[in-house]
């Protein structure tokens, strides 16, 4: 401080913005494994600075630079070969943390997303056995990627990407981790053979413990059923559902308390099973654990017409079955469709 006493402040003088040969020269130069290393930590500094470097750097080949790093990430090589015991620090974490930083635009999404797959490839390879940081950016940069791809590229989608992204769930490496694999399911689950693939993957027990954790805040729960919602859009999906002792009970506990969304995605799931898995055991499961009573509830509350219209559905599915069940309470026995 410059007078302090008057408390006059020293006005830094503002840097000037980076060019695009600075950006060029400082890439051709990342030859050895430790310039690499520099060169990395240098982009980031570059990159927090303001948002003209970034677009600079994107126009520059950088992000062309740091995807190199991600695809000849190889988990199982040694790592001693860069003394790690004296830099913590790993070219493929901070090529992921840059590049999330960067904001890419759709123009480089698209680029992403074009290169055969490779590029989806070694993410998944990131996730599979990369650090809980990089499996987390690994997990943004595929949403981002997904919202700009085409329907083709959605369907093409992997099953070890699907086994991934569960793991990630299952791990719970961040709530900012966890939501953006949530909201990644709900766009790829409903394109082709995804909802098969996802619940082959493990899913449908992974999203049954989320609901069952009281926690979940209402975005969340909704996301966690309407991803449910699509796997039980397949045989495989609703019966993993089914075989989880806390199904049936969660999804109908959730009717009614979280959203109005999360109520119709309920009803929905619900829908699902009794039009395709009606064995007498599953009806009367579902009698038993007050599904049926939830479900007239839900025709007697102000709960939007689409909820109502499904369920009404269900329970004229099967009116022969429950409409005269005990289990029904004298109060909501009159709300049964007729």
């Amino acid at each position: 401080m410059l007078n302090a006493s008057l408390g006059i402040e020293r006005i830094p003088t503002p840097k000037p913005p980076i060019s695009k040969a600075q950006i060029v020269k400082l890439l051709i130069d990342a030859k050895s494994p430790q310039q690499q290393i520099k060169c990395l930590d240098t982009l980031k500094s570059i990159a927090a600075e303001n948002a003209t470097n970034k677009r600079c750097m994107e126009s520059s080949g950088v992000v062309e630079f740091l995807a190199s790093i991600v695809c000849n990430y190889d988990p199982t090589a040694t790592e001693e070969s860069l003394d790690y015991e004296f830099d913590s620090i790993r070219p493929i974490d901070e090529a992921l943390s840059i590049l999330y930083s960067l904001q890419l635009s759709e123009v480089s999404l698209k680029n992403l997303m074009g290169k055969n797959g490779d590029f989806i490839l070694s993410l998944t390879r990131v996730m599979q056995r990369g650090s809980y940081e990089s499996r987390a950016y690994a997990v943004l940069l595929l949403k981002s990627m997904a919202e700009i791809a085409d329907p083709m590229q959605l369907i093409n989608f992997r099953p070890q990407l699907f086994i991934e992204l569960v793991q990630v769930l299952h791990d719970q490496i961040s709530k900012q981790a966890s939501k953006a694999t949530l909201q990644l399911l709900v766009s790829i689950c409903p394109w082709g053979r995804n909802k098969i693939k996802a619940a082959e993957a493990g899913i449908v027990p992974v999203l049954i413990d989320l609901l069952l954790d009281s926690s979940s805040e209402r975005r969340a729960c909704e996301m966690i059923l309407t991803v449910l919602d699509a796997v039980c859009g397949c045989a495989e999906g609703r019966s993993e559902l089914l075989k989880h002792g806390a199904g049936l009970a969660i999804v109908s506990k959730k009717i009614l308390r979280v959203s109005q969304v999360a109520s119709e995605r309920a009803v929905r799931i619900l829908l699902s099973i009794a039009k395709f898995c009606a064995t007498s055991k599953v009806l009367q499961e579902m009698q038993q654990l007050g599904v049926v009573a939830k479900l007239c509830l839900v025709l007697q509350l102000d709960c939007g017409s689409k909820t109502k219209e499904k369920a009404r559905e269900v329970l004229k599915l099967h009116a022969r079955v429950w409409k005269n069940s005990p289990c029904i309470p004298t109060n909501l026995v009159s709300s049964y469709p007729a």
